[in-house]
């Protein structure tokens, strides 16, 4: 057990998401944003928003937050900065982990020297990138007990996922998977559960092995599920996709920083969580990215499959004391509303089957599961009704 005199982490929080650019008119990705909304968004969001690899793409970041709802306010008012800002241009971000029938051919990459090289060293694996994640930074100041909460908190990551997912289509089809996001990045290198590492000097001597071997530039090329950030002192979770309703993202950040503070409790009581074989958290892992909160997942305790609620309910029970020392309680009980009314994904795919099933087109349900998309992406948290609403559709969908 490594020494108890470790100083308290700061656990201040920050929340980066990624959004794809839609034109109101067609429902489809554009292919290029206009260079003068990105001035706009620059010149509104100073120092908070950025081009990201594909040019259909932005991504926004909060500042470094003391609280959950400090947190949820940054990313209220980003979302609603976009949303009006991209409406003067005719276009509406949305907050979904895949477009639901955009082809990955037709998209561009961003003309930037770390894009350009992504771009010619992943070659095809790259250019289907066409995905949005949410990414959680948590500070965690100590390199050694950073890597120590690094070994433990991939257990919780597929429960993290199951929440989030809002990936069910890809080119027009359903998958058949709740988050496929998963499926596309996981076809890059050194991405899923991390490795094990004993220390932060081990971690840094394979960091340095793989930059001095000129396989990649920094610590930022390593793309798990969660890794220690390569900017700041924080642990950066990753696996999960970007929720269009921001209370979903908020409630799944507000779990994710209560489970690093439970795993820190249990270090300075001579504790820790117990190690799973990373080849069965991978199991879960896959369940969630299969079936989202609607199969259930492997209670390696029990060794059996149990209902994703069950699994819910344990878990907000664990960290009830580190939700009420950030003051999130009600934040953490709103997962519980997740699994009772389903994720993006899941109301994706009935608003789907709903037009189909009224006689719809596959174009008109496809169609329709992108302004339900738009909709709750840029909806206020208060239910109020969207700043902008697409308008009715002039292009076919394999436009």
């Amino acid at each position: 057990m490594a020494s108890m005199t470790v100083k308290d982490p700061s656990f201040t929080i920050g929340i980066e998401e990624e959004y794809l650019l839609v034109d109101q008119d067609t429902r489809n990705l554009v292919q290029e944003k206009p260079p003068a909304l990105f001035k706009k968004l620059e010149e509104s969001l100073r120092g908070q928003v950025s081009p990201e690899f594909l040019r259909s793409q932005i991504e926004i970041g909060t500042r470094v937050c003391k609280s959950v709802q400090e947190a949820r306010d940054e990313l209220v008012h980003l979302r609603a900065t976009v949303g009006r800002l991209a409406g003067e241009f005719g276009l509406a971000p949305i907050a979904s982990s895949t477009h639901p029938f955009a082809h990955w051919q037709q998209q561009q990459h961003t003309d930037k020297e770390r894009y350009n090289l992504l771009a010619r060293d992943l070659q095809q694996v790259g250019r289907r990138l066409v995905i949005c994640g949410m990414h959680v930074h948590v500070a965690i100041e100590d390199e050694d007990l950073r890597i120590d909460l690094l070994g433990q908190a991939p257990y919780f990551l597929p429960h993290l996922l199951a929440l989030s997912t809002s990936s069910p289509f890809w080119e027009g089809t359903q998958t058949g998977l709740k988050s496929y996001r998963l499926a596309v990045f996981d076809e890059l290198p050194r991405t899923g559960i991390p490795h094990q590492f004993s220390s932060w000097s081990e971690y840094q001597r394979t960091v340095d092995l793989l930059v001095n071997a000129g396989l990649i530039e920094d610590a930022s090329k390593l793309w798990w599920d969660m890794r220690p950030s390569a900017r700041f002192p924080t642990l950066e979770m990753r696996i999960t996709d970007v929720c269009p309703l921001v209370e979903d993202g908020i409630a799944i950040a507000a779990l994710y920083r209560c489970v690093l503070r439970m795993l820190y409790r249990l270090r300075r009581q001579n504790q820790r969580w117990r190690h799973y074989p990373p080849f069965l958290v991978r199991e879960n892992r896959w369940r969630a990215q299969r079936y989202g909160i609607e199969k259930g997942m492997v209670d390696f305790g029990k060794g059996e499959v149990v209902p994703f609620s069950t699994l819910l309910d344990e878990l907000i029970d664990l960290v009830a004391e580190d939700a009420a020392f950030f003051g999130c309680t009600a934040e953490i009980a709103h997962a519980r509303t997740i699994v009772q009314r389903g994720t993006s994904a899941d109301r994706q795919l009935a608003r789907y089957d709903s037009v189909k099933k009224l006689g719809g087109s596959e174009q008109a349900a496809l169609l329709s599961v992108v302004d339900g998309i738009v909709e709750e992406t840029i909806m206020p948290p208060s239910g109020a009704k969207p700043a902008a609403k697409p308008k009715k559709a002039k292009a076919r969908v394999s436009s």
